[in-house]
């Protein structure tokens, strides 16, 4: 729900100045401020997973991965993504940016129109934007649209990899699920435990 409703709505500097300050975090969209939820132990998870394979991917790399505390501008909205790369990043706006590479997205069934329809519209847009990863917590099914691919999406499961392309990176379903308690992943590991037996 918006915690601003006016007919103006807020403004792009109204908004970061509200923000510098905030113990919430809030994405502001068309003008509306909405307040960010808390993450349950899968979602965080799959983030930290997903970025310490970024993070130790790009070591030596000028592209660089953030957490869920970096922003991301598109037009005048604001997104907090959970994990993106930047390999052109503007250090004179340290809290926003506009020029990712990959956007990552750990949804739920809560969170899956707004991460899959609004924000899928709207990073897509992006001019910078490669790939966009979304992973769901509550089964395993890594999504990717590539930009090279027209944005169609393709689904991988566990025991299949997947390539993002825009930083040479071929990542394992499974490191991505790794301690993540769902049913899928307990499936899996059953069935791993039995065929090295």
């Amino acid at each position: 729900m918006p915690i601003v409703k006016n007919d103006d709505g807020l403004s792009p500097e109204a908004y970061l100045l509200g923000e510098s300050t905030s113990t919430v975090k809030h994405e502001l969209i068309d003008g509306q401020v909405y307040a960010m939820a808390g993450a349950s132990a899968n979602h965080e998870r799959i983030c930290q997973n997903m970025a310490r394979k970024l993070g130790n991917h790009l070591e030596d790399s000028p592209c660089e991965p953030f957490g869920s505390d970096m922003k991301v501008r598109v037009r005048d909205n604001f997104y907090y993504p959970d994990v993106l790369v930047d390999c052109n990043f503007d250090e004179s706006e340290p809290y926003f940016t506009t020029t990712p590479v990959i956007i990552v997205e750990v949804i739920s069934r809560s969170t899956r129109k707004m991460d899959e329809k609004v924000k899928l519209l709207e990073y897509i847009n992006i001019p910078t934007l490669e790939e966009y990863v979304v992973i769901e917590q509550d089964i395993a099914d890594v999504t990717v649209y590539r930009k090279s691919d027209d944005w169609r999406s393709t689904h991988y499961f566990l025991g299949e990899d997947f390539y993002l392309k825009s930083i040479d990176c071929t990542v394992s379903v499974a490191d991505i699920y790794r301690r993540v308690l769902n049913e899928d992943v307990r499936l899996f590991l059953e069935q791993q435990k039995a065929g090295s037996e």
